[in-house]
């Protein structure tokens, strides 16, 4: 796959695993991520950090764009380790470690309550997820990632989308 039609949670991933990841052995890695869990939308657009997610996102500079661009890159600071389990199968399950209330919420949730919401949800799951879909869902934040979510959060099998529609 070209650098040109990567996808959101592949460019995503990319990015935090050069410059999130190696927070426990990079001092650099371990202030960034500091800085951006901490940063409201300009000072995390002030990191040269994240106008590099920006450049591997292709973001177009709207302004909904750049509100994608901030909520991801906070929240993936948010992260520290990459799992194969999707954040909503960690919260959920038989004994889910986010209630059902909690999960409706979050489901619903758009804007600052979205990234609020979310930031506690990675902290329930042990701040591991699949960072790559993560990303993904965040990007595309809308019916069909949310009705996907609550699939993953029952550990049910999600019915297969039958279109040709790529994300």
């Amino acid at each position: 796959m070209s650098a040109e039609h990567k996808g959101p949670g592949t460019a995503a991933f990319g990015w935090w695993a050069e410059y999130i990841e190696p927070r426990d052995s990079i001092p650099a890695a371990r202030a960034l991520a500091a800085r951006l869990r901490r940063a409201g939308p300009i000072e995390a657009l002030c990191e040269p950090a994240v106008h590099k997610l920006a450049q591997a996102l292709h973001v177009s500079g709207s302004e909904a764009e750049a509100e994608k661009l901030v909520r991801l890159a906070c929240l993936l600071a948010e992260v520290r380790e990459s799992d194969a389990a999707p954040l909503a199968y960690r919260l959920g399950g038989k004994e889910p470690v986010l209630s059902h209330a909690r999960f409706e919420n979050l489901i619903r949730a758009e804007g600052e309550t979205l990234t609020d919401l979310m930031r506690r949800a990675i902290g329930m799951a042990g701040r591991r997820c699949n960072v790559g879909a993560l990303a993904r869902d965040l990007w595309y934040w809308n019916d069909r990632t949310r009705t996907r979510w609550c699939f993953d959060y029952f550990h049910a099998d999600a019915p297969q989308d039958d279109s040709k529609e790529t994300a």
